[in-house]
């Protein structure tokens, strides 16, 4: 956009002042409002560990000190400052010389022939939202700033930095979105089928 001016004096202050206003506002409310989502770090995996699985999300003071714990299940991730050793497995377990951060579980089962393990960094700003959609398998989530909303048809749950939520199974339409009065970021942990889509656009019936 450029501003012309076909006119002199006061008018042509106003003009200018007006026409700098309209330039300074965003290209459009929507990408103003947009959600972000960025992959971390993912992992391909045959078998899972047997019995119920939980997500255990620990801290290390150093990337190194995280990858030489990583196991079968595990996956490394430096995010907000931290060393994230991110593990599927069961219920109560430790890694030691790590700080336990949450434990997110027992996640929806899940049978595949092979299985994808990720995490996506995602958030934006009040009132930023993802489209409807679904994946192949469950995810969980964990909050570091602002406040989640998850939309499915079993209705509406938030979290609040620091906390966690465990997600639905396998193929639930959902919308998630930023629902506090300051930016959401947050972790989200992923275990899908890997031979399917990894997202796919749904709707809400």
């Amino acid at each position: 956009m450029r501003c012309k001016m076909g006119v002199t004096g006061p008018t042509a202050v106003w003009a200018l002042l007006a026409c700098a206003a309209v330039l300074a506002l965003p290209a459009s409310r929507a990408e103003a409002q947009k959600f972000e989502i960025k992959p971390v770090v993912e992992k391909r995996v045959r078998q899972l560990p047997s019995g119920p699985l939980y997500w255990r999300l620990e801290t290390f003071s150093t990337l190194a000190q995280a990858q030489a714990a990583e196991g079968p299940t595990s996956l490394v991730a430096d995010v907000a400052g931290k060393a994230w050793l991110i593990t599927l497995g069961p219920k109560g377990g430790a890694t030691r010389g790590a700080s336990k951060v949450a434990e997110i579980g027992p996640m929806p089962p899940i049978s595949a022939d092979e299985y994808l393990l990720r995490v996506n960094r995602a958030g934006g700003p009040p009132g930023a939202k993802t489209p409807v959609h679904t994946h192949p398998g469950s995810e969980a989530f964990y909050v570091l700033t602002g406040r989640l909303g998850q939309k499915t048809p079993h209705g509406v749950s938030y979290a609040d930095a620091g906390q966690a939520m465990n997600g639905h199974g396998g193929d639930m339409p959902m919308e998630v979105f930023s629902s506090g009065k300051t930016d959401l970021d947050q972790l989200v942990l992923f275990v899908v089928d890997a031979a399917r889509p990894f997202s796919s656009p749904a709707k809400f019936d």
